[in-house]
């Protein structure tokens, strides 16, 4: 695989060019598969990342997607490329979402294209796509079972799959996959909706080949050894603005040793020290003293470490550069061996993507006293119908996924925002009208959560309520963290309100809910706090009522509110489904 190193200083015209260039295949290749998928998971949630690699699996440029697949995504390319070499050709598409292959957790699915150069036939970039898919097997509909406790009880694991091989797709591998395969486990099923996935699935495929076809056709217009060029002054480029950014901190600080702890919901700790040189802009972030792997499912791969690291260093940096490989040639991370940051093989991990990510990042920003911590949770709902019954006989059914919004942090100059995702997530919750439409359910609250935030002298933002009907009996699942520790304050702010999910339960005589003296109308529906992780199976009418934590305070309440900085206050805009229909009209 040819790779041209940089041979002399950049064109500062040249190099925004080509930053521009190359997020603009990401981009397209986003609008590509939002377009072209059925999910509501993908098409209306957003919930995907796409991104152009290095030929040595470095990530080269992304669009602003989804934090947490962007960063480990390189992982997942130089596991493929170490597994397939030169076997590779042009016509191959990969498919994998194994934690131990790069993979964030199950549900997360990648897909891989090797870009070649038409004169020598080598692979010059990659192209990638990762997609959440609302159900991929398990114990559980939604693929997101709060009670797992090892990998094979939350759906198919796959390593490497040729999906597509010589240009055919290989439907037959993929139904021996994602249906087959995890229903030898005992108690799970195979994917519940094959068609959805296959579908969407399709859609990455397509999408990464739009990207082959954007990079192909700049090469043409600049030549390979151009555009590889300005690929290395790109990554030089975030590597010099991070050690610029550790050498300020060492300078803002009056230290060059920084550390920070944090808690699980479990007790679990966290914990970071940070030994910056100050003369190389250098920095060694280690986590030893965190705690050893979970039972549970907040295991998270070092892949999601390396992650939300990535993440912090981007978001400090108050310039805008591409998020690429770069960020992180200045970063030593030592990850304690056994521990829940470096899970063994088998380790149930569903929950370490989404919500101990969060709290890794909460660490990081704590340690660089960056802000306060926003709510620390991606509030994650799933419910569906199907799979095994009682018996071991599969039953057709389908799986509804999202992650639920809260508040923001306060930092050294703005208030925290409300109601909105938080760092590594950065997806949107299903718009109400097509939650109600596609599936069995009512929205009969969604709103902010008045009171959630930490008070400060730059206050917090406030977490959300939203509340839920269930017109038909299903499975139910919450899966959250932020339920019995509080997102912290800084400098002197108050921490936020924790979060809390409650079942309203209606009472039914053959449930034994109604004694035999008292009519149901006399004792009205039972408040049920069912924890931070629950599964419960709801029936009809009965309501689920989750309320997000907000984010904490900076800086002393006593010292006086201050409005925001001009450059921090964003003027409201319309978002959603039917803004970027007019918004395309009008452009059109």
């Amino acid at each position: 695989m040819a790779v041209t190193k940089p041979s002399s200083g950049p064109d500062p015209i040249l190099l925004t060019l080509f930053a521009n260039r190359f997020m603009s295949v990401a981009e397209a290749m986003g609008r590509s598969l939002q377009q072209t998928s059925i999910s509501t998971n993908i098409k209306e949630r957003l919930d995907f990342s796409c991104a152009l690699f290095a030929p040595d699996g470095d990530l080269v440029a992304n669009a602003p997607f989804i934090p947490i697949h962007l960063g480990s995504m390189s992982f997942a390319v130089k596991y493929q490329m170490k597994l397939h070499g030169k076997e590779l050709k042009d016509g191959d598409v990969l498919m994998t979402n194994s934690p131990h292959a790069g993979g964030s957790h199950l549900p997360d699915i990648t897909i891989i294209t090797p870009v070649f150069d038409k004169g020598t036939n080598e692979i010059i970039f990659f192209t990638a796509s990762r997609g959440h898919h609302a159900d991929i097997g398990g114990i559980l509909p939604g693929s997101m079972p709060p009670t797992s406790v090892n990998i094979f009880e939350e759906g198919a694991e796959i390593v490497s799959l040729k999906i597509v091989h010589g240009g055919m797709f290989d439907k037959k591998g993929l139904y021996e996959y994602m249906v087959e395969k995890p229903a030898q486990y005992p108690g799970s099923s195979g994917c519940r909706n094959i068609k959805d996935v296959e579908s969407d699935l399709k859609a990455q495929i397509a999408a990464n080949y739009k990207g082959v076809q954007l990079i192909t056709a700049l090469v043409e217009d600049y030549s390979l050894e151009t555009v590889q060029e300005y690929m290395y002054h790109i990554r030089n480029n975030a590597e010099n603005s991070v050690r610029s950014l550790l050498r300020d901190v060492v300078k803002q600080s009056g230290t060059n040793s920084l550390s920070a702890v944090d808690y699980l919901d479990d007790g679990s700790p966290i914990q970071l020290k940070v030994e910056i040189d100050e003369e190389k802009g250098s920095a060694v972030l280690d986590f030893e003293g965190t705690g050893c792997e979970v039972r549970g499912n907040l295991n998270a791969p070092i892949s999601v470490v390396h992650s939300a690291v990535i993440y912090c260093m981007r978001a400090m940096l108050n310039v805008d550069i591409p998020l690429n490989a770069g960020c992180l040639v200045p970063i030593e991370i030592k990850i304690p061996k056994k521990s829940l940051l470096s899970p063994s093989r088998t380790a149930a991990v569903c929950g370490g993507n989404v919500l101990t990510s969060q709290r890794i990042v909460d660490v990081v920003l704590k340690a660089f006293h960056a802000c306060a911590a926003s709510q620390g949770c991606t509030n994650n709902l799933t419910f569906g119908t199907g799979g095994k019954d009682k018996n071991g006989v599969a039953i057709a059914g389908w799986g509804y996924y999202e992650t639920i919004a809260g508040g923001s942090g306060g930092g050294p100059g703005w208030h925290g925002t409300s109601g909105v995702h938080t760092h590594i997530t950065n997806t949107r919750i299903g718009d109400v009208e097509i939650l109600e439409r596609r599936y069995p359910v009512l929205i009969h609250r969604f709103g902010l959560r008045p009171g959630s935030a930490g008070k400060g002298k730059w206050n917090g933002g406030d977490g959300v309520i939203r509340e839920f009907e269930f017109m038909q009996g299903m499975q139910v699942s919450i899966l959250s963290e932020r339920r019995t520790r509080a997102p912290y304050g800084m400098a002197g702010g108050e921490h936020a309100i924790m979060g809390r999910n409650t079942w309203i339960k209606q009472r039914r005589a053959e449930e034994g809910d109604i004694p035999e003296e008292t009519s149901e109308e006399d004792l009205g529906p039972r408040h049920i706090n069912i924890g931070g992780k629950a599964t419960v199976f709801m029936g009809k009418g009965d309501h689920l009522l989750i309320e997000t934590p907000g984010g904490g305070g900076w800086g002393r309440p006593d010292e006086g509110q201050l409005e925001a900085t001009d450059q921090y206050k964003h003027p409201w805009e319309a978002r959603g489904s039917f803004a970027e229909r007019a918004a395309a009209q009008a452009g059109f």
